[in-house]
C-alpha cells in the first residue's frame, strides 16, 4: 500500500431510507481559538442533537481534542457534556467510528469501553451504499513532511508510550498539552487557503493510492482544516471535512451514496 498505509477487512454500512452518514473532525477541544473551546463544544453538541434523527452512523476523523494522553486509570478531565452526548448516541444504537488524529493519537481503549465507540488508529476502508471509501485522519500521508513522520514514529512507539506513562498525570498531561500546542497544522493565513493540486498532499496521496487500488470511490480525511472536494478521475473524489475551529463544516452521505459538504 502507498506510504505505509495498513489495511484491515472492509467494513460495511447500509443507509436506511431517510438516513445519512456524517463525517466531522478537528474540534481541538482544549484549545481556545477565535471561538472558545467551550462554545465550540456547545455548538457541536447542538449539531449532534439536530442530526441525530437522520443519523445512520457518525465518523469522527481525529483531533476531537487538542491534547490527549490516556493512562491506564486516568484520562484528561473536561469535555464531559460531549462525552455524555456521544454515549447517548451509542446507547441508542447509532454507531460512532473514531479515528485518532495527531493531537489525540495517545488513545487506548477508553472510548470503546466507556462510550461504546469503535476506535481506529489507522485509516480504514468502508463500503457504504456500494461506495468504497478510504477514511482516516490524514496525518503523515502523502509526500513531504518528513520531520513530522519521524516524530509520529517516536510518539507511537510502544516503549516511548510505556515510559511516558510513568510520569504522574499532573506532569504528563500538562506536558502533552504543551507538545500539542507546538504541533499545529495551521500556522498562518497560507495554510488556510488552497494553493493548487500540486500543494494538496492528501489529494496527491489519494491519486497515488489509486495507481495500485483503483476501486476507491471516495477518500475522506480531516487534518487539513480546509473543506475540500477534488475530483481525481471519473470515479474517485477526495474530500476533506474542514474543521470546527473556524469553518464549522462536516460531510454527509445520503442513501443514494452522494456526499456533500455542509456548515453551520
Amino acid at each position: 500500500m502507498p506510504n505505509g498505509m495498513p489495511m484491515t477487512k472492509t467494513n460495511h454500512i447500509e443507509i436506511a431510507p431517510g438516513k445519512k452518514v456524517f463525517f466531522a473532525s478537528d474540534l481541538h477541544l482544549g484549545l481556545d481559538a477565535a471561538v472558545s473551546g467551550k462554545e465550540r463544544e456547545k455548538k457541536f453538541i447542538q449539531w449532534l442533537d439536530k442530526i441525530k434523527p437522520q443519523a445512520q452512523a457518525l465518523f469522527i476523523l481525529g483531533d476531537l481534542f487538542d491534547y490527549w494522553f490516556e493512562y491506564k486509570n486516568a484520562v484528561p478531565k473536561g469535555h464531559t457534556r460531549l462525552l455524555g452526548k456521544l454515549a447517548e448516541w451509542t446507547d441508542s444504537g447509532i454507531p460512532i467510528y473514531f479515528f485518532t488524529g495527531n493531537h489525540d493519537m495517545w488513545m487506548r481503549d477508553y472510548f470503546e469501553k466507556e462510550l461504546g465507540i469503535k476506535t481506529f488508529f489507522e485509516p480504514q476502508i468502508f463500503t457504504v451504499q456500494n461506495k468504497k471509501i478510504l477514511v482516516g485522519h490524514g496525518d503523515g500521508l502523502g509526500p513531504g513532511d518528513k520531520n513530522y513522520k519521524r516524530l509520529k514514529k517516536l510518539f507511537t512507539n510502544p516503549l516511548a508510550k510505556w515510559l511516558y506513562r510513568w510520569l504522574h498525570p499532573d506532569i504528563g498531561i500538562p506536558l502533552i498539552k504543551y507538545f500539542s500546542q507546538k504541533n499545529k497544522l495551521i500556522s498562518g493565513e497560507y495554510d488556510q487557503k488552497f494553493h493548487g493540486e500540486d500543494k494538496e498532499w492528501l489529494y496527491l496521496y489519494a491519486k497515488d493510492y489509486l495507481k495500485k487500488t483503483p476501486d476507491i470511490d471516495y477518500f475522506i480525511f480531516g487534518h487539513r482544516h480546509l473543506p475540500l472536494e477534488m475530483k481525481i478521475n471519473n470515479k474517485s473524489t477526495y474530500f476533506n471535512t474542514g474543521d470546527w475551529l473556524q469553518y464549522f463544516t462536516w460531510l454527509e452521505m445520503n442513501e443514494q451514496g452522494e456526499i456533500k459538504s455542509s456548515k453551520l
